[in-house]
């Protein structure tokens, strides 16, 4: 958000390299407000991922915008661990389960993963589970599939990293059921 980016997080920053599987020279994991998040949501059996725009545009050097994280925790179980963090949470589309936790002003949403059981545009019917991978393989392009663990490790089960570096941008899967997904 961009609440995130005034407070410490550079706007752009140079291309992040990968380095043994890992994101390497970037600025995203700089911020001590992630890392607590991270450290928050992470570990006793559940998983979290930054997932979307954000480590796409860490790979291009683009615009930070805002974190998203993908965890197999369920909606209320991400509200304990944060509480318990310390940390303030906001129940913001909890029916799709979304969560915003609050660090020091800044704002990540943290989505349970879900599969769409119905879809109406953007609005879907949801089921949770804890496939990461069936995870990917339901965002739109091959870059935003790209998931970073709390380690920094890679996550690339679409070949979105081929295409960042080809500046290539690929729908997964067919184009036009995307499209009429999320239009």
């Amino acid at each position: 958000s961009a609440q995130f980016l005034r407070e410490g997080v550079s706007l752009t920053e140079p291309p992040a390299r990968v380095v043994d599987g890992r994101l390497a020279h970037s600025q995203l994991f700089a911020d001590r407000r992630l890392r607590r998040v991270l450290a928050a949501l992470d570990g006793d059996g559940e998983e979290v991922r930054i997932v979307g725009g954000s480590g796409r545009n860490a790979l291009m050097g683009e615009e930070l915008s805002d974190i998203d994280l993908a965890t197999t925790a369920l909606p209320d179980a991400v509200q304990a661990r944060a509480a318990k963090a310390g940390l303030r949470t906001i129940p913001t589309g909890i029916e799709h389960g979304t969560i915003t936790v609050l660090v020091d002003g800044a704002r990540f949403e943290v989505t349970t993963l879900r599969r769409d059981v119905d879809t109406f545009g953007r609005h879907a019917k949801v089921e949770f589970g804890r496939d990461l991978v069936a995870d990917a393989h339901r965002r739109d392009f091959t870059m935003n599939a790209l998931s970073v663990d709390a380690s920094g490790r890679i996550h690339d089960y679409c070949g979105g990293l081929d295409d960042i570096a080809a500046r290539r941008v690929r729908f997964i899967g067919d184009a036009g059921l995307r499209i009429r997904e999320d239009y």
